[in-house]
């Protein structure tokens, strides 16, 4: 068994965009696991709209 693991995992989440309202979008988490719990998320971007990938950073997520 491994002590630490890095897991990613993709989920469909609403965000909003002020150009185009509310979207639904695939959020990709790029989690690390010890010991089978989550201590940190390394990385999490999203699909947009045009097929690009982008940094979650640069998106205000509606929640």
């Amino acid at each position: 068994m491994k002590i630490i693991k890095i897991k990613r995992i993709t989920k469909q989440e609403k965000y909003y965009s002020s150009a185009m309202g509310i979207l639904n979008s695939k959020v990709t988490y790029i989690k690390k696991y010890v010991l089978g719990f989550p201590t940190k998320t390394i990385h999490k971007y999203r699909e947009t709209y045009y097929g690009e990938v982008k940094d979650c950073e640069d998106c205000n997520l509606f929640i």
